[in-house]
Parts: structure tokens; C-alpha cells; sequence
């Protein structure tokens, strides 16, 4: 009795995940057929709204100078970089000052530390980087990330839409060296992404943090950056906030590119598990379910234990099918480059339920060397040097 009902439970779940995998299959192929409509159609015309980039820099890494340089070389007419540093003797400084020098006439502004502090780091950054800011539309990308000269033309289509007070874009993971790092990558392309796009499918409610777009009068509106400082998800609250007084959050035809370098499986988990459970502080009904995004794992398991094997070999080759259909179809549209790792889909997906599974096993996270706590609607609460 007992096998019957797990069969017929996980027979359940595998149809639920079976839908959800045709849905994000959909979702992928629309948002590639979008992407190709706007990269082949003409050159913007009208009038740019100045745009202002902030680039908060925690530290140096191999590629910082390409990554940062990637935002001052756009093809794009009223633009400034607002790069911030922790203190003067950041070993980021020697970077950002070449670029100075490269970029002259104001273009590249270097702001170091502050006076405002906050439980988030990146958001006293911010706060203390904003006052540089020369126009009216502010971007925040995150330092690890790489873009090419029409990123900000990309950005300023999607703000001239009626009532856009933010701007976000999707990304893609590229891995550096290691099974870590592939396998982080793997993550973003091929199971974060497309549940941003099944997400978005109602209004859009979110940033992502690779791009955070927003004009000076939505930002004024939810009381700047300040409103920001007490979450771990900084990128999803701006997006709520900002669509609670009224203005609309649009996805930008782009997608930026994230490297991802993770020295080792213990670091990918720490990370990882940040990030889960900030998810499920920020949207737990939505959390809840997002075991539904692993279609052949249920597959699998009703196959072992239902009475009826030809239905369970036929749900767990559908579960297959979808999820090499979707895996593909999320490096076509997310714009993947790098060479494909097929045979580690199975442990990454393994490894998506497990992180999962022991998010609801407590709410303390690591970001970088601090460890903190957070409470149920994704606040920091207990900040640890």
C-alpha cells in the first residue's frame, strides 16, 4: 500500500515537472526568437537618455581589467562609470585609475569607501558611489560580469517603454577552470535562467544582479538606495520595490555575460546555498516549488516503484527529452559559447535538489568571508566579521 502511494505521488510530481519543463522549453525559444528580432533589426534612432554605471569593486581577479573595460568602451553617446572601492589601497585601485587615464574627459570616476555603512556591503558601496552619478538613469552591474559595446542601447530600448522605472537583463554563467566552476555555470544556464523566464511570464517583479537598471525617479521613490541596505537580495527587493509605487520593471533585449570561478565543490555549495536561500526568503511560495524544475529524478524514482513500467520508461524518456531539449535551447538562447559538458547534467541536477532540499534546514549564509542570518523576508539579521 505504502509503495502505491509514493508511485502515484511521484507519478504526480513528474507530470507537474513535466509541465513545467515544456513550459521554461517555450519560454527559452521565445526569449532566443526575441533576441533574434532585436539584434537583426536597425540601429536605435531618438533621442539616449545619459546613463550613469556603477561598478562596485570588492576585489582583483585575472580578467577585472577586460571586465571593467567592456563597460567604458560603448558605442553609446551620453554615458559615465562610477567605479567603487572599499579604501584607497584596494588592489582593484591600479585597474580602474588605467582606465581613468584611458577613458579621459570624466568618463571613469573612481569612488573610495565612504561614509555610509550598511548590513549589505555592496549597498553601502552604492550609497556612497550614487553621488557621482551625472544623469537621471543608473545602472548597477556587478564586477564579475562582461558586456559588448551595445549593452547600453540594449538597456535604453527597454526604458522607453510607458512607466519603466527599472531595467534588468539576463545572464549567462561562463566557467573559468575546474569542475566547480562548470558545474556553477551549469546552474545559472540551465536552471536559473529559465525559471526567470517562467517567472516573467506575469508582471515582472525582479532585478537580477548582473544588471540593475533604474531611472533617478523610481529610485527617489522608494528612498534610494538606503531601502535596500537591510536585504541579502538587494537585486530582487529593487525590483519590488520599485513596481510597488507604480512603475514597471522590463527585461532588456541583452544578455551579459558572468564568470564563474569557483575554486573548489565546498566554495560552488556555499555560494550556492546563498543564493538558495535568499531565493526562498524572497519568494517562498515560489521556492517551495521549485523542486519541479527537475523533471527526471521523479521520473526515475516512480519508474522503480509503480506497477506499471511501460508508464514510468515512457514519463522518465519524456523527463529526458525535455531536459537535454531545455538545456539546449538555453545555450542557443542565452548566447553560450563555451565548449558543452553534457555528461555533468546529472550530477548538477543532483546536486539543484540536494542545495534544495537543506535550504529549509536553517537561514545562516557565507558572502565572501562574513557569515549572517537571515530572517524570513531575506533581511540581514545577524552580520558576522
Amino acid at each position: 500500500m505504502l509503495r502505491e502511494t509514493l508511485a502515484a505521488a511521484f507519478g504526480l510530481i513528474s507530470l507537474a515537472a513535466l509541465g513545467y519543463a515544456s513550459v521554461a522549453l517555450w519560454r527559452l525559444l521565445a526569449f532566443n526568437e526575441w533576441l533574434t528580432r532585436y539584434e537583426r533589426s536597425a540601429p536605435p534612432s531618438g533621442p539616449s537618455p545619459g546613463i550613469t554605471i556603477l561598478k562596485p569593486v570588492a576585489e582583483a581577479s585575472p580578467d577585472l581589467r577586460a571586465d571593467l573595460r567592456s563597460f567604458c568602451a560603448q558605442d553609446y553617446p551620453q554615458f559615465q562609470v562610477v567605479f567603487g572601492v572599499p579604501d584607497p589601497d584596494s588592489p582593484a585601485v591600479g585597474v580602474i585609475d588605467a582606465l581613468a587615464a584611458e577613458f579621459a574627459h570624466g568618463q571613469v570616476v573612481r569612488v573610495s569607501g565612504g561614509p555610509h555603512t550598511a548590513p549589505n556591503p555592496k549597498i553601502a558601496q552604492l550609497m556612497n558611489m550614487v553621488g557621482s552619478a551625472t544623469y537621471d538613469v543608473v545602472v548597477v552591474a556587478d564586477a564579475d560580469t562582461r558586456v559588448g559595446p551595445t549593452y547600453l542601447h540594449a538597456l535604453a530600448s527597454a526604458f522607453a517603454g510607458e512607466r519603466v522605472g527599472a531595467v534588468t537583463c539576463a545572464y549567462r554563467g561562463v566557467p573559468q577552470e575546474g569542475l566547480a566552476s562548470a558545474l556553477g555555470a551549469l546552474m545559472i544556464n540551465d536552471q536559473f535562467i529559465p525559471s526567470v523566464l517562467v517567472a516573467a511570464l506575469g508582471r515582472v517583479r525582479f532585478c537580477l544582479g548582473a544588471t540593475m537598471g533604474v531611472t533617478r525617479a523610481a529610485l527617489n521613490a522608494i528612498g534610494g538606495f538606503a531601502a535596500l541596505a537591510p536585504y541579502l537580495a538587494d537585486d530582487q527587493m529593487l525590483g519590488e520595490l520599485v513596481g510597488r509605487q507604480g512603475f514597471r520593471v522590463a527585461l532588456a533585449p541583452y544578455v551579459v555575460e558572468h564568470a564563474v570561478a569557483e575554486p573548489g565543490l565546498a566554495s560552488l555549495w556555499s555560494h550556492e546555498l546563498r543564493w538558495a536561500r535568499t531565493s526562498r526568503a524572497a519568494r517562498p511560495a515560489g521556492y517551495a516549488g521549485y523542486f519541479l524544475t527537475f523533471a527526471w529524478p521523479p521520473a526515475l524514482i516512480f519508474l522503480l516503484l509503480s506497477a506499471r513500467p511501460a508508464l514510468g520508461a515512457v514519463l522518465l524518456a519524456l523527463a529526458l527529452v525535455l531536459r537535454l531539449a531545455v538545456h539546449y535551447a538555453a545555450r542557443a538562447a542565452l548566447r553560450v559559447r563555451t565548449r558543452d559538458a553534457l555528461w555533468l547534467l546529472p550530477l548538477r541536477d543532483l546536486m539543484g535538489l540536494c542545495e534544495w532540499a537543506v535550504t529549509f534546514c536553517g537561514r545562516r549564509v557565507r558572502w565572501g568571508d562574513r557569515h549572517m542570518r537571515i530572517d524570513a523576508q531575506g533581511r540581514i539579521i545577524e552580520p558576522t566579521p
